[in-house]
């Protein structure tokens, strides 16, 4: 008897152990931190963007800017925007589908030369052409602590700022940027290099520039002028008026008989489309229309409201949009809109026509 109750001790000892060791295990089951394993997220990449190069000459004109080997053959240059940022942009020289740095070079000239760098060691010239076929030099003219002013430069010896243009007409600078203090910021196939060409926003002050040219961007680096015309067909400028050192928000008007400005609105309108118009002192319409080479006409209209902001643009014949910019002559650039103050439709009334929003000068943002 004594030996069975020992026997059951010893079972029950056993039991007790063995469910202790069975509850630990579980516990350590269910705490124990599950394995991680990497996920890999592929983030899609925006389609390079090619902005335009080009000078931008005092009347509001647009100069092309090309690369010309040694053997007088001409290639584009363009700057290119590899993703959503547009603040530091690469500019380049596209020969036979390669992408050539273009540089400023160490020189001793008055000007620092502005070239394009072959992988043989050969440069491309960087020149300007005006419509007349004529070729002006683009060089660095003056250097602001990191930054070298670039210019295409006339026989006259005046200065064109060179701009980056966006397929949307938006702008950047074309500057030389400097990354150290040495004369020599690095050697490519055998040249020394002083800056290195890029795209940057704008950041300059504006002048007191009296009267911006309003102009309609084709996506391919063309500009389009807007002009008013009226029943006789009759054709006439309009233009951004700055008569302060501010352009935050700049008049637009068109210029009639005797420097006579004149209004432009948007009207209000059941159209799709918001016409666009000058009002005459007794009340009649001019019609604002962006002029392509060829001499179309294109419909200049609001076509989208976003806030107290109408966006204007104009239509060509398939429907595609031209965005409406005013430019300095000295380069810089406002986007052109229409601006509402007021929530009903009607702002105001201009001797007898119902205005729907006013047209602005803007600057870009």
């Amino acid at each position: 008897m004594g030996k069975f109750k020992k026997l059951s001790v010893l079972f029950r000892v056993m039991v007790v152990a063995f469910t202790i060791f069975m509850v630990s295990g579980s516990c350590e089951k269910t705490t124990e931190e599950p394995k991680q394993t990497a996920q890999s997220t592929e983030v899609n990449k925006p389609e390079t963007i090619i902005w335009h190069i080009k000078a931008i000459h005092p009347d509001g004109q647009l100069l092309n800017v090309k690369a010309i080997d040694k053997d007088g053959k001409i290639h584009d240059v363009k700057s290119f925007q590899h993703t959503g940022q547009t603040s530091f942009m690469d500019i380049k020289a596209i020969v036979d589908d390669k992408q050539l740095p273009v540089k400023v070079l160490v020189s001793g000239d008055k000007y620092t030369r502005v070239k394009a760098l072959a992988e043989d060691g050969s440069v491309l010239d960087i020149k300007a052409f005006n419509e007349k076929g004529e070729i002006l030099d683009v060089k660095g003219i003056s250097r602001t602590n990191n930054i070298i002013h670039i210019k295409a430069i006339n026989k006259a010896g005046d200065f064109y700022g060179i701009k980056a243009i966006s397929p949307e007409g938006l702008l950047n600078d074309v500057k030389g940027v400097k990354m150290t203090d040495e004369q020599t910021e690095v050697l490519i196939n055998g040249h020394a290099v002083y800056a290195h060409i890029k795209a940057l926003p704008q950041a300059g002050a504006a002048s007191n520039n009296g009267r911006w040219h309003i102009k309609a961007f084709h996506p391919e680096g063309r500009l389009l002028d807007i002009k008013a015309f009226d029943t006789d067909g009759k054709i006439y400028d309009v233009k951004a008026i700055q008569d302060s050192y501010q352009r935050s928000m700049m008049d637009i008007k068109a210029i009639v008989d005797d420097n006579k400005y004149l209004p432009i609105k948007m009207i209000v309108s059941t159209d799709k489309n918001i016409p666009i118009k000058a009002i005459t002192g007794d009340g009649r319409l001019l019609d604002i229309k962006a002029l392509t080479s060829d001499g179309r006409k294109l419909d200049v209209k609001g076509i989208m409201r976003e806030g107290n902001l109408i966006h204007v643009k104009a239509i060509n014949k398939d429907g595609d949009f031209y965005g409406i910019k005013a430019i300095s002559p000295d380069g810089e650039l406002n986007n052109v809109k229409g601006v509402k103050i007021n929530k009903v439709n009607l702002e105001t009334e201009i001797n007898g026509q119902k205005v729907f929003a006013h047209i602005k000068a803007l600057p870009q943002a």
